[in-house]
């Protein structure tokens, strides 16, 4: 495919694929990115994705080739909490609920607050287990009603 007179590389999508995890590690596994945002509460089952989603968010030291990977570039990887899917990292629920937090005008909304009510309703009804940085309070507490009735009605 070509945009603007240039061939414009893109991965997979995630509708080629059984699980959107097969779909990160056949697209990003093995390289030098950390999965972060929507991508991250994917691969951590809090959020399905989106029917045919393209867009990848990812941590990365430099820019990369792909035109649908949303390059978040950081200097070092240093203070960022990553698990590990087989060849797939990613940032763990806390970090990925923090960052989304504290990034909150520039996230898919959506994705935080149904990622939010999957993680309540799969932990007795219960934010407990999060650790929410003390700058992200407010934005949480402003939010978390909505987690908590997404799935109501």
């Amino acid at each position: 495919m070509y945009k603007d007179g240039e061939l414009d590389m893109v991965t997979k999508t995630s509708n080629e694929y059984l699980t959107n995890r097969a779909w990160f590690r056949d697209t990003v596994g093995g390289s030098d990115v950390i999965l972060c945002y929507t991508s991250a509460l994917e691969c951590l089952e809090l959020f399905s994705g989106y029917l045919k989603g393209k867009d990848i968010d990812v941590y990365a030291k430099k820019q990369g080739a792909f035109d649908n990977i949303n390059y978040r570039i950081l200097e070092t990887y240093d203070g960022i909490d990553v698990v590990k899917y087989g060849n797939v990292r990613c940032t763990s629920v806390n970090q990925t609920i923090n960052d989304m937090l504290s990034d909150f005008d520039n996230i898919d909304e959506q994705s935080l607050v149904e990622g939010l009510s999957m993680y309540y309703h799969t932990h007795n009804e219960s934010f407990d287990g999060l650790h929410i940085k003390p700058e992200n309070t407010e934005k949480f507490n402003a939010i978390k009603d909505w987690a908590i009735e997404y799935y109501d009605d």
